[in-house]
């Protein structure tokens, strides 16, 4: 099964190579790897030891964020090799000041992970929640590096559980240790014989709390919500914005959107701004004063986080398509959190809506019910707010977790 997965890497690079002639996306995926090597030139060249921390994209760096500054903390003699999957994460965090080098990961070739691994002879390793290379693990663990997977989740029909995803299995036992973030997850590696596993929780609950302490000013946010109930939404697709295109027309109680948008390039900065009238202002075009708007379209990335704040309800986008996107930092906030039916891979929004915290919408019928009923019953409104609130503040604390258990390995002379 080895080699069927080599020949479907190098189909999927084939597929990228053709795509990024009218795709800019893959595009800058091909184009981003063409200096890695040379990039790794850039490590400083001593005897420290080294520890990279790979991540998918933009939402694993969040996650992985909290544990690689903790541990450049407790250990700055070690220099800090950063790696990304896509290009969504790369773009934003190539500068990212504690890391040595951040860099593009290489197409997961046996070529490309024997000649990376070899050559930044890491001291520790730590992958990021989904990110399961074959032939990069089976390099890593065949040199015995400490290898490490974050945040993890697990679920049975995942391929590497089925009957012909066994020779993957096989390579991913030979990790150092599990950080899941749920029971569920520990006890079907435990039953597949797995037991270097601990639960953690999901250290991106760590980096959305400091996020919300942070003191930020947004001077022309704070002129456009003044007096306004508002509605932040984060992560939108399309389905989303229609329904939210029609919650500003038919909620009972005026409000004011502000919308941050999953795609910024302008083909669909301009359609939002069409189905939207007259009523939108894009953010980067707002001035002070801006009140005569309704609806304020975020059209850079890296500040959904912080925005969310200034909110007293919040909708995360997604939930009409592949899965919504990140609940928690929009509930860090105390605000209720709507999106739509496809969120059963997530577990905080399962355990929110359990808390009432979170509500699940199918149409534009159940938005309207919903948000109809947080405006108008503060009880249920405070409720709502209470338990994102509460199920933040007793989740948190992961990292604080991982690193006791990284430190045991590397103080204990393992790494």
């Amino acid at each position: 099964m080895h080699w069927l997965y080599n020949i479907a890497i190098r189909a999927y690079l084939l597929s990228i190579r053709f795509s990024s002639y009218f795709n800019p996306k893959a595009r800058k995926w091909i184009e981003g790897r063409r200096d890695v090597f040379d990039k790794l030139n850039q490590i400083p060249d001593d005897n420290r030891p080294l520890a990279w921390f790979h991540c998918a994209s933009l939402g694993e760096f969040e996650q992985g964020r909290p544990v690689i500054e903790a541990f450049r903390t407790h250990y700055p003699h070690y220099r800090i090799l950063l790696t990304f999957f896509s290009p969504s994460g790369y773009e934003i965090r190539k500068n990212y000041k504690q890391a040595d080098v951040v860099c593009y990961l290489p197409a997961d070739t046996p070529g490309n992970a024997s000649r990376f691994v070899e050559r930044i002879n890491a001291s520790l390793v730590v992958f990021v929640k989904y990110e399961y290379w074959h032939n990069f693990i089976h390099q890593i663990t065949r040199r015995q590096m400490p290898f490490y997977v974050l945040s993890a989740n697990f679920r049975n029909d995942q391929y590497f559980f089925r009957w012909w995803g066994k020779w993957f299995l096989k390579n991913m036992k030979k990790t150092t240790h599990f950080f899941v973030q749920h029971q569920d997850s520990a006890l079907l590696l435990q039953h597949h014989n797995i037991k270097h596993v601990t639960i953690t929780g999901d250290t991106r609950l760590d980096r959305v709390m400091a996020i919300a302490n942070e003191e930020i000013s947004l001077p022309i946010i704070e002129k456009f919500v003044a007096g306004h109930k508002v509605l932040v939404a984060g992560s939108t697709w399309p389905p989303d914005e229609k329904l939210l295109a029609r919650l500003i027309m038919e909620v009972s109680q005026p409000i004011k959107l502000i919308i941050a948008p999953h795609e910024i390039n302008e083909s669909h900065l301009g359609n939002l701004e069409s189905i939207f009238k007259d009523k939108a202002i894009r953010y980067s075009a707002a001035t002070i004063p801006c009140e005569d708007k309704r609806v304020l379209i975020i059209d850079s990335i890296g500040k959904l986080s912080k925005i969310y704040r200034f909110g007293q309800f919040a909708y995360v986008g997604g939930g009409f398509g592949a899965g919504i996107h990140n609940v928690s930092e929009a509930a860090v906030y105390g605000v209720p959190v709507i999106f739509g039916p496809n969120f059963h891979k997530f577990r905080e929004a399962h355990d929110l809506i359990g808390l009432g915290g979170a509500f699940s919408i199918n149409d534009f019928t159940g938005l309207l019910e919903v948000f109809d009923r947080l405006c108008s019953d503060l009880v249920t409104w405070q409720h709502s707010a209470d338990a994102c609130r509460y199920y933040l503040l007793q989740h948190a604390g992961a990292t604080e977790k991982v690193m006791k258990v990284l430190e045991s390995g590397i103080e204990g002379g393992k790494h």
